[in-house]
């Protein structure tokens, strides 16, 4: 009976934990019929362009978590990352301000948009689990954000998708341009319909005069609960008056890259992942050398890194991504921006580039 009663309990716990907002809806009704009906839709989930499975076929998720046992001291910095304040005036030249990880403000011709906000000090769905930011990433408080025309989302998963920093920012939003099936956490956190636009790869949205999003491939996953693929993942061309910028969310390194240079560039700036990548899951994140090789394809004119630096999701020392990208791009002289956490740049006008992250 004790029994019994304890397996109704943890039955009872898990849906009602499973309910809590911070999880998201899954998409249903007309968005999931549209979901349904992508090519890339097969066997009850959304599909890359190529094979990918989660873990090479000589790896275990028993490896995985043995490993993450073990951890890696040199994952955190040892000192305060360093940060700048930013500038949020009003611009009409490209202006971009890097918080870390995957976050970054686009401010160009007078419109502000934030790309995948996560100010949480966890990328997970209870704050008390998961590692905490890096010391000095924490700097910001979201009331000096100023007023957004467009928060964009590549994906769901916590470190780009986080439902407290959609419920601080939501009311200082006009809208919301995600990937298809997104919309339904949004909307499940109170976010009207009429404010959210989703996209499949191929799909274009002008939600403002001078700009406009397309959403195209990535070689990535969705989910936030135990059921992937059941959302659109994607990387974003957003081309503004005198401006072609690749947005590149996550992704491992594919074809898709030539395929989206020769399709839509070449680009000015290609932001691209570089972070949180490992030997166990090889195809679902780049390596550095693979993102330098990526902007290439992309025939951008110029990098910025991103998704390193303020939150360890991997075994790899923090620098270990800005170092060995670094390197890289040298020896194929590819130029690339690397800004301190919080540093507003201008594109046309100054391109930081000094390695700050030395001796920390």
């Amino acid at each position: 009976m004790y029994f019994i009663l304890a397996i109704i309990f943890i039955i009872l716990f898990s849906v009602y934990i499973l309910n809590l907002p911070v999880f998201g809806r899954l998409p249903k009704g007309e968005r999931l019929k549209s979901i349904i009906s992508l090519p890339n839709y097969k066997n009850g989930a959304v599909e890359n362009q190529s094979p990918t499975p989660a873990l090479p076929e000589d790896v275990s998720y028993l490896m995985v978590i043995k490993e993450m046992i073990k951890g890696n001291a040199a994952s955190t910095p040892k000192s305060t990352i360093p940060h700048e304040i930013p500038d949020f005036k009003s611009s009409e030249k490209l202006k971009i301000t890097w918080f870390g990880h995957s976050t970054y403000l686009i401010q160009v011709d007078g419109i502000n948009i934030l790309v995948d906000p996560v100010f949480s000090k966890r990328t997970s769905p209870f704050q008390f689990l998961g590692t905490i930011n890096f010391p000095g990433t924490d700097f910001l408080n979201l009331e000096d954000l100023p007023d957004l025309d467009i928060i964009l989302i590549t994906h769901d998963h916590y470190d780009h998708l986080d439902y407290n920093s959609i419920l601080k920012l939501k009311d200082k939003t006009a809208q919301f341009v995600t990937s298809l099936g997104v919309g339904s956490h949004l909307e499940h956190w109170g976010i009207p319909s009429n404010q959210i636009t989703e996209l499949a790869w191929g799909e274009e949205i002008s939600p403002l005069v001078n700009i406009s999003f397309t959403a195209a491939p990535a070689r990535h996953f969705s989910g936030r609960r135990f059921k992937r693929n059941q959302t659109v993942w994607s990387s974003f061309i957003l081309k503004t008056k005198n401006n072609n910028i690749y947005l590149g969310g996550d992704s491992g390194y594919d074809e898709h890259f030539k395929g989206i240079g020769e399709t839509y560039g070449p680009f000015d700036l290609a932001i691209l992942e570089c972070g949180q990548y490992n030997k166990m899951w090889p195809l679902i994140h780049m390596f550095p050398e693979e993102v330098v090789q990526a902007g290439i394809d992309l025939k951008a004119k110029t990098l910025l890194p991103v998704h390193w630096g303020k939150f360890k999701l991997a075994l790899h020392d923090w620098d270990e991504p800005i170092k060995r990208l670094t390197k890289r791009a040298e020896e194929l002289h590819f130029p690339i921006i690397t800004p301190k956490i919080g540093e507003t740049f201008t594109l046309e006008e100054n391109q930081p580039s000094s390695q700050w992250w030395i001796n920390l």
